[in-house]
């Protein structure tokens, strides 16, 4: 089957499934075969390394139109059977509309199959129907199973100890937004107490009712940062009113994660993610991962 992916999570899946992709878009980097794809879509907002959060926000906001391009001519050559993309967040990725519009402009003669995830058993049966829409069930059953088995060893494991520590995620810093959809369930599962968000999409958030919260642990993993990337984010709150009397700040307990690779993405390495939460909630339980993936900035003046 002709497959393209139209979003990063898809394309990790696809590749997890054996089922290598004509096309991919511009944020798809992993496996490190997907760079060597043709581009399918790009976006108007301008992510280099040198600017703040606060631009990206700013430019995100003031966008006029659709926040990303599909390059239709190439779609068309492709000549794909399956489109895979999503509906979750019109801000991280090209909207099921957009691709929609596509397919029936060019008279593209190819089925597309929507991504909605919002939580872990809603990207395991994503699994499932990506698997039977490209005639990759068994592979697809297999996967599922690993990965269930993982996230339950998770789970056990974390249910044993013997204190669930307040633990905010933050997706974003400027704005200060606290990470929804699969997070919370993350949390709660490796250990922890969600807070802020407790169900429903990421939402930008008060410092105060940060402040009030006062999270134990605090992970910041901001959408499409790396760990490099995500440490210089952290100065966006240092600056605010009571930073350092946060808990988590006192103990040392704050984290960056690789939201990129990681947490943004709602694919099969969201299990790696979960147990690269366990790791900062209860680092007596689970084993350290590698720097390159999680930093632990510890206590951090203000």
């Amino acid at each position: 089957m002709r497959v393209v992916s139209l979003l990063p999570s898809a394309t990790e899946l696809l590749y997890g499934l054996g089922a290598e992709p004509l096309g991919v878009s511009h944020s798809c980097d992993y496996p490190p075969a997907a760079r060597a794809k043709p581009v399918l879509t790009s976006t108007v907002i301008e992510y280099g390394d040198d600017r703040p959060p606060a631009d990206i926000d700013r430019q995100a906001r003031n966008v006029e139109g659709s926040t990303y391009d599909i390059d239709v001519d190439l779609l068309a050559d492709l000549d794909p059977d399956l489109v895979v993309t999503q509906a979750t967040c019109e801000v991280c990725a090209v909207d099921a509309s957009d691709v929609f519009e596509a397919v029936e402009r060019r008279g593209i003669d190819a089925d597309v199959l929507t991504l909605d995830p919002h939580s872990l058993s809603d990207i395991l049966d994503d699994l499932t129907r990506v698997g039977e829409a490209i005639g990759a069930s068994d592979t697809a059953a297999s996967l599922r199973a690993e990965l269930e088995a993982r996230i339950e060893r998770v789970t056990d494991r974390a249910a044993a100890a013997m204190d669930r520590p307040r633990t905010a995620v933050l997706d974003w810093t400027d704005p200060v937004i606290a990470g929804g959809h699969w997070v919370p369930e993350m949390v709660e599962r490796a250990g922890g107490t969600p807070g802020l968000v407790t169900d429903g999409p990421s939402t930008p958030q008060h410092w105060d009712d940060v402040r009030a919260f006062d999270p134990e642990v605090l992970i910041v993993a901001p959408c499409g940062f790396d760990v490099e990337r995500g440490t210089d984010a952290i100065s966006d709150l240092r600056s605010k009113d009571g930073w350092a009397n946060l808990t988590a700040v006192q103990d040392g307990n704050v984290y960056v994660v690789d939201g990129n690779g990681y947490v943004n993405r709602p694919g099969p390495r969201l299990v790696d993610s979960l147990e690269l939460f366990a790791s900062c909630i209860h680092p007596d339980r689970f084993e350290a991962p590698a720097p390159a993936v999680v930093r632990r900035v510890g206590a951090v003046p203000p």
